[in-house]
């Protein structure tokens, strides 16, 4: 992608969604902390269903940790990988009240410190709960910023880091969320629906996919 392709490639995706947010369901720091944590390898879809039940009798890190690692697995055992995500959220509560006051706390390093807490988790907290500009680059970003040649890299971090260099700082907020609607609605990884993609004039993938009908 060029860089005088990149303010429009942007402004067209803010035009069609204004205000983008996170399609994971919350109402505090510590929640959408837990669904993201809860997130890796699984579908916000399928995180939602879980975390409505968890939520509903245990929304705070002292409640998740009343549950003892028995009971927040029987809330979360439809998501993949769960038995480990239950350890890391618990372990997770412990530092949160030992150390933050029971708060999610706004520095990257102390977040990462955080059991189950990546780069890409902490920048979807600090990003959507505390609107810093960063970049999560998940399967779905990763795709994007390659195919349409926007930033291309060979690992999610040079994704990221790209990334972070050529969107104009007037987007830089949100367009996380456009990125990722876009890989996960549009841009999808078998076959990308260019026919009906908004920003397909921008990009540098070719060919472009013809449309099926």
């Amino acid at each position: 992608m060029k860089k005088n392709q990149i303010e429009p490639f942007f402004a067209t995706l803010k035009a069609a969604n204004p205000q983008p947010n996170t399609e994971l369901e919350y109402t505090s720091v510590f929640e959408l902390l837990t669904a993201v944590l809860l997130s890796a390898q699984a579908t916000d879809v399928g995180v939602n269903k879980a975390t409505r039940r968890l939520f509903a009798v245990a929304h705070t890190p002292e409640r998740i940790l009343a549950l003892g690692l028995d009971g927040l697995e029987a809330h979360i055992r439809t998501i993949g990988l769960y038995h480990s995500k239950a350890r890391h959220l618990l372990q997770t509560c412990e530092i949160l009240l030992r150390e933050h006051g029971g708060n999610v706390p706004k520095d990257r390093a102390a977040l990462e410190a955080l059991p189950g807490v990546g780069r890409k988790t902490a920048n979807v907290v600090l990003n959507v709960a505390f609107g810093e500009p960063t970049m999560a680059v998940d399967t779905h970003i990763f795709r994007v910023g390659n195919r349409t040649g926007l930033a291309p890299g060979k690992t999610s971090y040079e994704v990221e880091m790209g990334l972070l260099k050529r969107i104009p700082p007037a987007y830089l907020v949100d367009a996380h969320h456009w990125l990722i609607l876009l890989g996960r609605y549009v841009c999808q990884a078998r076959k990308p629906q260019c026919w009906q993609c908004a920003v397909s004039e921008f990009c540098a993938h070719r060919p472009k996919t013809p449309s099926p009908d």
